[in-house]
């Protein structure tokens, strides 16, 4: 296998020293195309992400309600009860996080936890993977 060093990697077209100027321009212009592509894919995702916002979290309230009302009666006493109240609560408080932020503020979010808690973050991603993984293999 043949060994690359960073030196020999060449990024733009004005780097590498064979190029052609035609050859230059087709780079170029694929290479612009190519980025526009992703952005309008980008933009695309995000807009349907904060279309999905809404529902989502009426979803999420609407399963907050329905556990806050059914806490008092789960069997295993006050204890179980105050944690379906907290639970409901941190339901609640997603609901209206999902409600009052976008995609760019949620993964700016998002960004700022992972280098907060880098441990916790991978842990929680391999966690996340595994169910996931197990859900898409139990709908097969």
């Amino acid at each position: 296998m043949a060994q690359t060093n960073s030196e020999d990697v060449r990024t733009t077209p004005d780097e590498i020293p064979c190029a052609t100027p035609d050859m230059k321009e087709k780079v170029t212009d694929a290479v612009k195309e190519t980025r526009e592509k992703v952005q309008n894919v980008r933009r695309g995702v995000q807009s349907r992400v904060d279309e999905s916002r809404a529902p989502a979290a009426d979803k999420l309230e609407g399963a907050a309600s329905v556990l806050h009302n059914r806490a008092d009666s789960l069997p295993g006493g006050e204890r179980v009860a105050n944690l379906a109240h907290a639970a409901a609560g941190k339901m609640q408080a997603t609901a209206d996080y999902v409600r009052q932020h976008n995609v760019k503020d949620m993964m700016d979010d998002l960004n700022g936890f992972v280098r907060k808690h880098p441990v916790q973050s991978m842990f929680a991603a391999v966690v996340a993977g595994f169910l996931v993984g197990r859900a898409l293999r139990s709908s097969d």
